[in-house]
């Protein structure tokens, strides 16, 4: 395969990685948006289109494995085509996330929400503008915006201490409402494990750029891998 006809196949693959991003991003902020407005329908729009979402991470990962054992790609190209292959599968995961959360809001069903959901809204805000710019940062190869977008973490974790205090209150008041607590909980850690996802993709965007293992944490910022 000529270079330039390579240089196609690798460009078009991480065009293909990008739609999937956009497509999880929104799964991600369309998950709790049919759940603040119980939107059964949105809700189970999201879980259908979730298959999609699967062929297409595997289909990308396809590619991106034959690439690599047809055409030996030198170090520089094999890492770009490794990070391809481990951000789609975390994507692929995010939207699984995204998909619990729909099933949740068709589980709680008609009965109306204990308490008005502001911070969860906003920890689904906050986790699809990290992931964004996670993405962005792979596209323009930034290590340093790879580098300082796991500090937002810190934020996600505040938000999601602040959902769980809340619905503790929320119990306390009247433990009938113990089981939808709970579902809301795990709407929050799935929010919580989505930003986490994406410092993994942080991870591999700066190990792509300087072919060294780091691993980015929050509150530290920038750790020594353990691997």
């Amino acid at each position: 395969m000529p270079r330039e006809t390579f240089d196609r196949e690798l460009q078009r693959l991480q065009d293909e990685m990008l739609k999937l991003g956009s497509i999880v991003r929104h799964a991600l902020l369309q998950s709790v948006q049919a759940l603040k407005r119980r939107d059964f329908a949105a809700s189970q729009r999201l879980i259908e289109e979730d298959n999609a979402i699967n062929d297409k991470r595997f289909e990308i990962e396809h590619d991106a494995l034959v690439l690599i054992a047809t055409q030996q790609p030198m170090a520089g190209d094999l890492r770009i085509l490794a990070a391809i292959v481990e951000i789609v599968a975390e994507l692929e995961r995010i939207g699984d996330y995204a998909k619990g959360i729909a099933t949740i809001n068709l589980n709680i069903g008609d009965r109306p929400l204990i308490k008005p959901l502001v911070d969860i809204p906003l920890m689904a805000e906050k986790a699809a503008s990290m992931l964004y710019r996670a993405l962005d940062s792979f596209v323009h190869r930034d290590v340093e915006l790879a580098r300082a977008i796991p500090a937002e973490d810190d934020e996600i974790d505040a938000l999601y201490n602040q959902v769980y205090r809340e619905l503790v209150t929320y119990i306390f008041g009247d433990p009938g409402h113990i089981e939808q607590a709970n579902q809301l909980l795990w709407v929050a850690h799935n929010l919580e494990r989505a930003a986490d996802r994406t410092i993994n993709i942080c991870e591999r965007v700066v190990f792509t750029v300087t072919g060294q293992l780091e691993e980015l944490d929050g509150s530290e910022n920038v750790q020594p891998s353990k691997q």
